[in-house]
């Protein structure tokens, strides 16, 4: 038999390549020859989630494509191989972080109030929805983060925000400096988190890992239950949009290196040493 993580690879691109299809486990597991209880299990051990989240997934990501290419929501829906609409309106939608029109029209409809201050890490650009912050960067200067924000959000309303005219988000980033500056522990705000599934498993166990703690990249994908995700564990941290509230700068490499920090490296070990010191006293 072929190595259990080629196999699964390989069923992974089965199901990419029948996504429109509705592909039952029992026609999965007759696919590799296993039973289904068994496929479920390596399959999730291996690419980190269940054979009908990746069907999903996959799904997600044609649907995403056809939106931005300008199809119309119907047309977009039944390419990506979803059965009805009630199955995009569900939890494919909250994957989305808005509708599938929204979503087409690059976030019409949305607004995100932003402000930017300097911290000690550099300048911080925090922007929120009604939900929660969904976007906390740092770069080099206001316009960058600015730019960078609206090609997150090409079509969404944008607004930049004072104290008077949000008072939450001005709560929000004074708590969040606070906190770096090393005068405050971590503000516990409201996340509007947005991406896949995987990634947002990752992302509420990263939520769990305590102040002055780090894993390793293995124990974080040990930890949402599928060991041999690393690469994709790893994957998820870089793809994390909000910076130390999504902690991923306590995610080291097994041999305790700083490995990556989509902030750089600097930033990480500084956020480190902070958070160390803070728990030693």
């Amino acid at each position: 038999m072929k190595d259990i993580t080629q196999l699964m690879q390989a069923l992974a691109r089965y199901i990419e390549e029948n996504a429109g299809e509705t592909l039952s486990l029992a026609r999965l597991a007759k696919q590799v020859h296993l039973s289904p209880a068994h496929l479920q299990r390596k399959f999730k051990a291996v690419l980190g989630v269940s054979p009908k989240a990746y069907q999903d997934a996959v799904r997600l990501k044609r649907l995403k494509s056809g939106l931005r290419s300008g199809q119309s929501v119907l047309d977009s829906i039944t390419d990506a191989g979803f059965q009805s609409t009630s199955r995009v309106y569900g939890a494919t939608t909250r994957n989305l972080g808005m509708t599938p029109s929204a979503y087409r029209a690059g976030g019409a409809g949305e607004t995100i109030a932003y402000a930017c201050r300097d911290t000690a890490l550099g300048a911080l650009l925090m922007g929120a929805t009604d939900r929660g912050v969904c976007f906390a960067q740092f770069g080099k200067s206001e316009s960058r983060l600015a730019a960078q924000l609206r090609a997150e959000f090409p079509s969404a309303t944008l607004v930049q925000s004072s104290m008077a005219d949000s008072p939450e988000l001005d709560a929000w980033i004074q708590a969040f400096e606070a906190h770096i500056a090393g005068t405050a522990p971590r503000p516990d705000l409201p996340l509007d988190l947005r991406g896949t599934a995987f990634q947002i498993r990752v992302w509420r166990f990263l939520l769990r890992v305590p102040e002055g703690e780090v894993i390793s990249y293995g124990e974080l994908a040990a930890g949402i239950g599928a060991p041999k995700a690393v690469r994709a564990a790893a994957s998820a941290c870089a793809a994390n949009r909000i910076a130390v509230l999504v902690p991923c700068h306590r995610v080291l490499r097994g041999d305790g290196g700083l490995g990556g920090y989509r902030w750089g490296l600097e930033r990480k070990r500084a956020l480190l040493d902070h958070e160390r010191a803070g728990r030693a006293q």
